[in-house]
């Protein structure tokens, strides 16, 4: 009888287009389980048909069961129902690529060994009919001695079918008859599983037979100690002598038997036809033509993240307005209207601003990845990689990192040799994360893209600031290579799939991911980062005198305004008397005492008076004590800077990007221009701050592309490596680069700029 709930585990190659179909099936109700012990995590969905419940779950993709980690082996022991926080799946379901059945029925073979009764589910079959590949599924399912589901799981064909098989095969549990080896075999697998005393499943005694220094033999080496360690090498010189040498036993039988399968069932043409994925590989892997592309791929990625996002971005800031205005007319003055205004919409509002560019930058990766352009990305970048100690294996989770460090830390599991793994882990925090890109614009927005500047220079310094993390990962993880992770580089392996066209809902889900993060994570983490900052930026609001700064700023604003219409007639009086230049400069002092007394707060407040204290050390980098603040404050989250920003210099209601909106209005401009000239003007009165204001928004941009400035990035590193020490030298290292690299920016700045 079949269970309430039927747990499936959906097993494949990578690149066979196993995640689209447990997206297909499990829709929105997804989550993703956690191992105690381990780094692995695995996406689990529920499905219901015809009134029964699926319990599926989306293991890592391998090419096989050969276990050479704790996180390889927990894929294993799930299949095997030997993780006690998980049912042993009811049915395997093994997903093959219909255009590369000769190399992925090899894991298919393997899961035959589980006695778990397994299905397998040919996907990609249009990319096979284009090849002229023709496959007879009743001939292949009764070579391989299992149910075959031929599906699309892009578009849904198919899936129906497969889910009815799923629950016949989970009614019926036939166990399917695993691959045959040589008799010589099976009689050493008996005699290692009576020495063992049966504690170990006759499944994992093959794998310690045949996985040479894999994970189950170090595991049970470290229970059995030398006694099995004699009975290892006598067993292997026992098959080697029988013509079965390990581990080339599993491989020859193991293909011999899929090629006897395919030949059952696969009609190939008698030429293969050239097809389209031929002829733009031609262009896309080319050694010269691919590098061009991928440039120019890139160049309109973060072109489009700075110029489309405008109108949403309006939509969202003119939203913190009216929420911030609102806020403060309902509540009197005093330090709960100046948390919730300045602290909580300010600062959370400053970070959602920049929501839109976040989800354009993961449509692009999403769809990159669906067509099968990454995968060309990293055989393109294997030539770059292979010359710093790594491999195109790498350029994987460095490209991950673009979107946010963490998820690119922990992309590194598919690296088998455990120095490169490090090296990777170490150098992805380079990559500029979406958490950077707020930095970036509000920067690029005040002082880089000034009117009458030309309309593309916004985008090239949006792209060279990505590309520092390109240029300078690939050094550092050479430096380490040479180092603390010497090595020999290892071989790079990795399929091309065929090109396909991008599956819009898989595009959607994987931009509501990253928003929905991005959101979360700005109402946690930075939201009480940012009540933090505010709190050191407001306390002590009493001056000597026992007077409250807000009530005298309030006071002065008040007077200000009574008097501005005076002071714009007496500003427009081209010849004015005595009289009324003494008037004048009467009302200037007037209009100036609110940001003067504000000033004045800021200065003396705890986070203040340390960045004042610190000031020596951020001179040599064009900073001020704001600035200099402002970085210390975002190291938690560097979001955090851009509510900083808005708190130091007042100008938390300015809108950045309005700068490139050729059609803003006059107020508009006002409003831009007020954050370029708040800066300009208090850095006018220093002789060596006043004239480099570019040279200053270049430094401070450096930094943030080499500081690893996250407090989440640092705790995966912890989880992956199982070590502070990673983290601790990953923090030093790029600390000091940030530092080193600003100060070279600013210098050259101010010899270019003289």
């Amino acid at each position: 009888m079949p269970t309430a709930t039927i747990t499936v585990a959906l097993v494949g190659n990578p690149n066979t287009g196993k995640s689209t179909l447990f997206n297909a099936l499990s829709g929105l109700r997804q989550r993703v389980g956690n191992y105690p012990g381990v780094t692995v995590e695995m996406k689990k969905g529920q499905l219901t048909a015809d009134g029964v419940n699926f319990e599926l779950i989306d293991l890592p993709g391998t090419y096989s069961l050969a276990a050479r980690s704790p996180d390889e082996m927990v894929a294993v022991d799930l299949l095997l129902g030997r993780r006690p926080e998980e049912p042993r799946p009811d049915v395997i379901v093994s997903i093959v690529d219909a255009t590369n059945l000769d190399r992925h029925l090899y894991l298919t073979s393997q899961l035959l060994d589980l006695g778990v009764p397994v299905v397998v589910a040919v996907n990609m079959i249009d990319a096979a009919a284009a090849q002229g590949l023709t496959i007879d599924y009743e001939k292949l399912s009764t070579a391989l001695g299992v149910p075959v589901v031929p599906i699309q799981a892009n578009n849904g064909t198919g899936l129906p079918q497969l889910v009815r098989t799923i629950r016949q095969a989970a009614h019926e549990r036939k166990i399917p008859q695993p691959v045959e080896f040589p008799f010589a075999f099976d009689e050493i697998i008996a005699h290692i599983t009576k020495e063992l005393s049966d504690q170990v499943p006759p499944v994992l005694v093959r794998r310690l037979l045949w996985d040479v220094g894999g994970y189950v033999e170090q595991w049970l080496l470290a229970e059995h100690g030398e006694r099995l360690h004699h009975l290892l090498a006598k067993a292997r010189d026992q098959l080697a002598a029988a013509n079965c040498p390990v581990p080339a036993i599993e491989a020859r039988t193991r293909f011999a038997w899929v090629r006897q399968a395919v030949a059952a069932a696969v009609t190939k043409p008698a030429g293969r036809p050239i097809t389209w994925t031929d002829r733009i590989d031609a262009v896309l892997t080319h050694r010269w033509w691919g590098t061009l592309v991928f440039v120019a791929v890139m160049f309109v990625m973060f072109q489009s993240i700075f110029l489309w996002a405008q109108p949403l971005m309006d939509q969202i800031d003119a939203v913190r307005e009216w929420l911030a205005q609102s806020v403060a007319e309902a509540l009197p003055s005093g330090p709960l209207r100046a948390l919730l205004v300045e602290g909580v919409i300010g600062g959370i509002g400053s970070v959602l601003v920049f929501l839109p560019q976040i989800l354009i930058l993961f449509a692009f990766i999403a769809v990159l990845e669906d067509c099968g352009y990454m995968a060309r990305a990293a055989f393109l970048m294997d030539r770059i990689m292979s010359r710093c100690g790594l491999s195109g294996k790498s350029f994987i989770p460095l490209l991950s990192s673009v979107a946010c460090a963490v998820p690119g830390i922990m992309a590194t599991r598919v690296i088998e040799n455990r120095r490169d793994r490090l090296a990777t882990i170490v150098v992805a925090p380079l990559m500029s994360c979406s958490a950077r890109l707020p930095v970036y614009v509000l920067l690029i927005g005040a002082f880089v893209a000034r009117p009458g500047s030309p309309a593309w220079l916004p985008g090239l310094v949006l792209f060279a600031m990505y590309m520092i993390g390109f240029t300078v990962a690939p050094l550092v993880a050479l430096a380490l290579k040479r180092t603390l992770l010497r090595g020999a580089p290892p071989v790079f392996v990795m399929e091309l799939p065929s090109y396909r066209r991008p599956k819009l809902t898989a595009v959607l889900r994987r931009m509501f991911d990253a928003g929905k993060a991005f959101v979360v994570r700005a109402g946690t983490i930075i939201l009480a980062a940012m009540i933090i900052v505010w709190a050191l930026l407001y306390f002590p609001y009493i001056d000597s005198n026992g007077d409250s700064y807000p009530a005298r700023i309030e006071q002065a604003e008040e007077a200000a305004a009574a008097t501005a219409e005076r002071l714009k007639e007496l500003q427009a009086i081209k010849n004015p008397t005595p009289e009324q230049q003494a008037e004048l400069a009467e009302l200037e002092d007037v209009a100036a005492l609110p940001d003067k007394l504000n000033g004045q707060w800021k200065r003396q407040s705890l986070l203040g008076r340390v960045g004042l204290w610190m000031e020596p050390v951020f001179e040599p980098l064009g900073w001020d004590w704001k600035i200099g603040v402002a970085a210390m404050a975002s190291f938690p989250a560097r979001e955090v800077i851009v509510g900083t920003f808005g708190l130091l210099y007042d100008v938390g209601d300015v809108d950045p990007g309005l700068v490139l909106d050729p059609s803003t209005d006059e107020e508009g401009q006002a409003k831009v221009a007020s954050l370029t000239r708040a800066v300009q003007e208090e850095w006018a009165k220093d002789p060596i701050r006043g004239p480099y204001g570019v040279p200053v928004a270049l430094s401070i941009m450096v930094f943030f592309a080499l500081c690893c400035q996250c407090g989440a990035t640092l705790a995966v590193i912890q989880r992956e490596t199982k070590n502070w020490l990673w983290p601790a030298f990953t923090f030093i290292y790029m600390t000091t680069l940030a530092y080193g690299g600003a100060m070279l920016t600013f210098q050259l700045g101010r010899l270019i700029v003289g």
